[in-house]
C-alpha cells in the first residue's frame, strides 16, 4: 500500500466523484479507479458506494477515512520535520581538526562560545595531514579548520594566500614517557650516541613532525632517536608511550590526566617543549551563509583578547 493511495482515498472522499477527484490528483480517471480498486482490495472490504449519486462511503469506508487522515498528517509532520533537520544541517558549519583537539579542546571552546548549535565536528578529518585540511577548505568540505600551528620559524611548502586566520591559544608539545618503577622517565631526552631513546613519532609529512624536528635543531645539544612507529593521532602515540615502548611528544592538554595519575611522567624539561599556537582557518572567498557573521564574532572576540 502506499500513502498516495490513501491520499486518494481522502480526496474521493471529499469530492464524491471519480473524474473531478482524479483531476484532483492529477491523474487519468481509469488510473484513479485502478488505485482506489487495488486500495479495496489490498483493505480486504468495499469502500466507497458506488451505487449512490453522488459517491458514498461505506461504514467501513467511513472508519477506514479517519484512518487514512491520521496517517497522512503523521507522514506530513514527519516530512516537514525531515525538511527542518536537513535545513539545519545544511546550515551548521563544519569544522575540521585533529582528534587531539577534537577531544581535549573543541568541547569547552564551543561550550565558551556558545557554539555548539552553530558548529559540528567533521570527524572525517580526525587524521588528516596538513595539506588535507588545506584541499579540505579549498574543496568545500569544511568550512573551518582548527590547527597547531608552530611558532618558531619552519619551513612549509604550503599555499596560504586564499586562507585567513585567528590565534585561538597556544599550546604545547609535552616530552613524556611511561615511569619505571621509581617513578622516574623509562625513556628520557636527550639520549646517547650509543644508546638512542626509542621514539613514538607523529607523521613525518605532518606539521607535528615538522615543527618539533624545527625546535630539535634549536637546541644547543645533540638528541639521540629512534624511530618506533609514526603516526598522524595523538591518541595512538599516547597509548604506545603508555605501554613503554619509547618516548613521545604529545599536546599537553592530553597528558594532563595521564600525568596526574602517573601513568606517564615528563621525559625531559621545559626546553624540551614545542611551543605551538591554535589556528582557526577559513577561506576567504567562503560561501557558507552563516560564516561571515561567526567569523567576525570571533574576530571581534579574539581581537580584544
Amino acid at each position: 500500500m502506499e500513502i498516495r493511495w490513501l491520499e486518494d482515498f481522502i480526496v474521493l472522499a471529499r469530492e464524491r466523484h471519480f473524474s473531478r477527484a482524479a483531476d484532483a490528483q492529477n491523474v487519468t480517471q481509469p488510473t484513479f479507479s485502478r488505485r482506489i480498486k487495488l486500495l479495496e482490495e489490498e483493505m480486504g472490504t468495499t469502500l466507497i458506494n458506488r451505487q449512490t449519486l453522488p459517491l458514498s462511503l461505506t461504514p467501513a469506508g467511513e472508519e477506514f477515512l479517519a484512518l487514512c487522515e491520521q496517517i497522512t498528517e503523521r507522514v506530513r509532520l514527519t516530512r516537514d520535520r525531515l525538511q527542518s533537520i536537513a535545513t539545519d544541517e545544511a546550515r551548521r558549519i563544519l569544522l575540521a581538526a585533529p582528534q587531539s583537539l577534537v577531544s581535549n579542546f573543541l568541547p569547552g571552546w564551543l561550550d565558551q562560545h556558545a557554539l555548539t548549535p552553530a558548529i559540528s565536528p567533521y570527524l572525517r578529518a580526525t587524521s588528516w595531514l596538513i595539506g588535507d585540511y588545506l584541499h579540505g577548505l579549498e574543496r568545500g568540505e569544511c568550512d573551518l579548520a582548527l590547527l597547531y600551528w608552530p611558532r618558531g620559524r619552519i619551513a612549509l611548502d604550503l599555499e596560504m594566500s586564499e586562507l585567513k586566520y585567528l590565534s585561538l591559544g597556544e599550546e604545547r608539545l609535552v616530552p613524556v614517557s611511561a615511569p619505571d618503577a621509581e617513578g622516574r622517565p623509562r625513556f628520557s631526552l636527550p639520549g646517547a650516541r650509543r644508546q638512542p631513546q626509542p621514539l613514538i613519532a607523529f607523521h613525518p609529512r605532518g606539521l607535528m613532525a615538522a615543527a618539533l624536528e624545527a625546535h630539535l635543531g634549536r637546541q644547543p645539544g645533540p638528541v639521540y632517536l629512534t624511530t618506533l612507529n609514526e603516526s598522524v593521532q595523538a591518541t595512538n602515540i599516547r597509548e604506545l608511550v603508555v605501554q613503554g615502548y619509547g618516548l613521545g611528544w604529545l599536546p599537553r592538554r592530553s597528558v594532563i590526566t595521564p600525568m596526574a595519575n602517573g601513568e606517564l611522567v615528563r621525559a625531559g624539561d621545559e626546553r624540551w617543549d614545542v611551543p605551538l599556537d591554535l589556528r582557526l582557518y577559513a577561506r576567504k572567498d567562503s560561501r557558507h551563509p552563516g560564516l561571515p557573521g561567526l567569523w567576525q564574532q570571533l574576530e571581534a572576540t579574539y581581537s580584544n583578547a
